[in-house]
């Protein structure tokens, strides 16, 4: 097999793995989700605190999305991957929106998440992600109305 194939077929996995984050959040099911993540990933999400370390602390994550909302639509745009042997990393631009509990639909708001990915057993996983919105520094506040 050349290089180029396997990181091809690397490639493809990975786009999987991604995908399978919007499916499992559509679907509500966080043992999918988990199935993404390292054992060990650290997160810098959006929410509290700075850091999340461990798969349970992201599932806790993910299981809070659950909370406020009724369904959920979480969109991915623009994943720009750089594929290594057993390291790989990428970003896009992700959007969670659906309807909340209350009855309130919301098409959400873009933020900028890059992942950082390694081979484990022959499976990419996630082991480190950061979540992020743009800085209005005059106003100390997060600009959460941009669009890609």
């Amino acid at each position: 097999m050349t290089p180029s194939t396997q990181r091809e077929q690397d490639e493809a996995q990975i786009r999987r793995q991604v995908g399978k984050i919007i499916d499992a959040l559509r679907d509500k099911d966080l043992e999918t989700l988990k199935s993404v993540y390292a054992a060990e990933v650290v997160s810098f999400d959006v929410e509290p605190p700075l850091q999340h370390v461990g798969v349970e602390a992201k599932a806790r994550n993910w299981a809070n999305v659950f909370l406020f909302f009724e369904t959920v639509r979480y969109e991915i745009r623009d994943l720009t991957l750089t594929v290594g042997d057993d390291v790989a990393f990428g970003y896009a631009f992700a959007r969670l929106g659906g309807t909340l509990k209350n009855g309130t639909a919301t098409s959400g708001m873009w933020v900028r998440v890059t992942y950082g990915l390694r081979k484990i057993d022959d499976l990419w996983l996630i082991v480190h992600d950061q979540v992020s919105v743009p800085l209005d520094i005059t106003s100390g506040k997060g600009a959460t109305d941009l669009d890609p």
